[in-house]
């Protein structure tokens, strides 16, 4: 069975028959549409129920078709999803873009495990990805895609779309294990290096009468490749020639094709991560369930520099006045940094639920994220002392984090069978930041010593949602929803080493509709429509996080933001026959005061910080197509194609980017797998993605993309196999990036990379 179908019929059915609370969570029948059999314990928890597109993967189509290191690997072949995953562990960087929002809006979707947030809404953009290292790949049991913000059941973070992933819950006994190598040749400018990444993990569940438990530990030791550079425009530098003579520069193009010097490599992370997770559910009823989980991450990471140039003797500059060819540069001591990090993050979630399937079911769920210990440390000083200690500075985050409630309910006036299913809650969402950064006499060891910086505040919003579904007739399903949200920010405060500037509390309101209607055209066809309003609120750090001036004025921050209002629109039209399954979906965004960082030369100086620009427009039209057997018996294929026109309409205080593209989508993206199995043991994959040109400046100035700093297209190929060699055990060897294109995202993405694996199941 084709199991790329499963959440498209499992959405499908649900448009058009008797609602039951299994499409919403819970224990799932055996369910036929047409020919295709949809059969499983562990269904999505996402609103089936609601005509719009959903796309997911199962935990045996990982295993056969994708090289999983990482959680967020689940993602990499479904339509217009990108995961920027710059190497293996990759746990600051690696953002979620979607069909109308790039890797620098990562608080415009929303990801969740077993409902617990993972998303961090503390801020937006490349380092406040998604908590992904509190799910192992080894414990999912299936990943589903809601695109767009068209159920009321989810705030103004889901516009670009909800990923949810379902973790095991076992029966029975069961026991699992794994380990992992994966090894990067990586050559670039004058690095000539091979990272690796070594993983292992083991699992344990049970279930003894109303009890049933799971337990799971991963380890994750890697060594990435380098990810900043330390460059010079060659205009720069002045005629005089003064200072140490050096070789070893690269003569390159920036992003905007101006001619640079690249002089050396920083932030080449060396990661050791640790994740364990402990689960336990009860019954107290067969109706009546409560589960509790408990995730610990550890990550301890150091970032390393190298340089290129070389003095007369041969030996490494790092810093000080240097000549290269005739011209002369300065190099600072940041220029090649080292940074140390410690962070213990720990998460909570426990839910009570009935799953009765009659007139009324409800749901009580809680989660708390919490950052137990976050510190990093840099040096101040120049390498090589560095290397050693010395000055610098510690930056900690200890105390940070968020926390959710949420009280559901389900009430069918009618039963099962009734015309009208409705939906309704309350839910709160709260978010704490709390950094400060200290100076320190020993960067490696050394206790905190006077401030140099510190910024804080919440953000919480508390939300009300109706939701009506309701059959008009056999052929005809809407929904009807509507979404109230009290949005507040306060006790923020930016200081300096001298001075704290205090922000006034503010608070809001606004309510989301939302409507969706399908029509059944005939035995194969559906038609779906969709519409909904979404506001994505300032994060804390967009509000707080800058600095202060000597006068003590507010810089690179604004209290003051507006939120982004969107109204999101999609058309699908979807045939589903005997295995195969064709959706083409067009789409539309209207983004008013969309958040991102600019510079506002409508003010003397010019200012750049985070500011609302004031209309973005997407319009779009995205394909999906599945089958099985195609062909030949045993080889099944997917694959996804998505254009997009996405144009900054109007921005008073940056008018250079009107008429440009919004950044980081690209006008084309697509992706293809194609599966063989060979026989009962042995499975064969090959896929392959695509994107097109992009630009990350509003003013698209960045005209090359082949550069640090620079977002490129990309074409990859990736390959898998695996065999079966008994009833327990399986290995699999992948190859990812399988053609070496050398493309970037700010940071360059690894080049051709070799995995192996060998896995234990009971």
């Amino acid at each position: 069975m084709n199991t790329r179908l499963i959440p498209l019929a499992a959405a499908l059915l649900a448009v058009f028959s008797a609602p039951a609370f299994a499409d919403h969570e819970g224990e799932s029948p055996l369910k036929m549409v047409g020919t295709v059999v949809i059969a499983g314990s562990h269904p999505t928890s996402l609103p089936t129920q609601i005509p719009t597109t959903i796309e997911g993967v199962t935990r045996a189509q990982i295993e056969e078709q994708v090289n999983a290191s990482d959680a967020e690997d689940a993602l990499k072949y479904l339509p217009s999803l990108l995961v920027r995953k710059r190497y293996i562990g990759d746990y600051n960087h690696a953002v979620l873009s979607t069909r109308a929002s790039g890797t620098g809006n990562s608080a415009r979707s929303a990801v969740y495990a077993d409902g617990v947030l993972l998303s961090n809404y503390l801020g937006n953009g490349a380092t406040f990805a998604p908590r992904w290292g509190m799910v192992a790949p080894e414990e999912i049991e299936r990943v589903d895609v809601l695109y767009g913000p068209f159920s009321a059941a989810y705030g103004g973070n889901s516009v670009g779309a909800v990923v949810d992933y379902v973790t095991r819950m076992p029966k029975q006994f069961e026991a699992h294990a794994r380990v992992a190598y994966v090894r990067q040749p990586f050559e670039l400018y004058n690095t000539n290096m091979t990272s690796t990444a070594r993983q292992s993990s083991m699992s344990l569940g049970d279930r003894h009468g109303a009890w049933s438990w799971f337990v799971s530990v991963n380890r994750t030791d890697s060594d990435g490749q380098p990810q900043t550079y330390t460059t010079r425009a060659i205009a720069s530098g002045t005629a005089a020639g003064t200072g140490v003579q050096v070789t070893g520069a690269v003569v390159d193009k920036d992003r905007s094709n101006r001619d640079i010097y690249i002089l050396g490599t920083a932030t080449q992370y060396s990661t050791v991560q640790d994740h364990a997770k402990f689960k336990v559910a009860y019954d107290f009823s067969p109706t009546v369930r409560a589960s509790y989980s408990l995730g610990w991450w550890q990550n301890d990471s150091s970032g390393s520099p190298d340089t290129y140039l070389r003095d007369t003797t041969g030996k490494p500059v790092f810093s000080g006045p240097v000549s290269i060819n005739g011209r002369s540069f300065t190099l600072a001591a940041s220029d090649f940094n080292s940074t140390k990090e410690e962070l213990r993050h720990l998460m909570h979630g426990l839910t009570v639920k009935s799953n009765t399937k009659g007139v009324f079911d409800w749901e009580v769920a809680a989660s708390l994220y919490d950052y137990s210990r976050d510190i990093l440390r840099a040096p101040t000083t120049a390498r090589p002392a560095a290397a050693s200690g010395g000055a610098g500075r510690i930056v900690e985050q200890g105390g940070t984090g968020w926390n959710t409630l949420s009280l559901k309910g389900v009430y069918r006036p009618d039963g099962m069978r009734g015309s009208h299913i409705f939906d309704f809650g309350f839910q709160r969402a709260a978010y704490k930041l709390s950094t400060i950064e200290r100076a320190t006499s020993d960067w490696l060891n050394g206790e905190p010593g006077a401030r140099n910086q510190a910024f804080s505040g919440r953000t919480s919003i508390d939300s009300l949602y109706l939701q009506d579904t309701w059959k008009l007739s056999p052929d005809w399903k809407t929904v009807l929803g509507a979404r109230f949200e009290h949005w507040e920010g306060r006790d923020g405060e930016t200081a300096n080493a001298t001075t704290v500037v205090r922000h006034a509390k503010r608070s809001d309101n606004f309510i989301s509709p939302k409507v969706a209607l399908a029509f059944q055209a005939n035995e194969d066809w559906t038609l779906k429509a969709s519409t909904g309003r979404a506001i994505r609120m300032p994060t804390v750090s967009e509000l707080y996080q800058g600095g202060i001036n000597n006068t003590g004025t507010l810089i690179n921050n604004d209290p003051d933001l507006k939120a982004e209002r969107s109204w999101t629109t999609e058309l699908s039209a979807e045939r589903l026959v005997g295995n195969s399954a064709l959706r083409i979906t067009a789409f539309f965004e209207r983004n008013r005061d969309a958040l991102y960082s600019q510079t506002n030369v409508l003010v003397t100086p010019n200012v750049t910080n985070v500011q609302n620009v004031d209309l973005i427009r997407t319009h779009g039209l995205e394909t999906a197509w599945s089958n099985e057997n195609v062909l030949v018996e045993g080889l099944d294929m997917q694959a996804s194609l998505t254009w997009t026109d996405s144009k900054i309409k109007r921005n008073e205080k940056f008018p250079a980017s009107v008429g440009k593209w919004q950044p980081r989508i690209p006008e084309w993206r697509a992706s293809a797998v194609a599966t063989y199995r060979v026989n009962d043991k042995l499975s064969a994959t090959l896929a392959a993605r695509y994107s097109g040109k992009q630009y990350s400046t509003l003013d698209n100035t960045d005209i090359n993309g082949f550069a640090y700093q620079g977002a490129s297209k990309y074409f990859t190929v990736d390959a898998r196999l695996r065999y079966r060699i008994d009833k327990h055990w399986s290995a699999a060897f992948g190859i990812d990036n399988a053609n070496n294109y050398k493309y970037w995202n700010f940071h360059p993405y690894p080049q051709r990379s070799y995995s192996a694996e060998v896995k234990f199941d009971w």
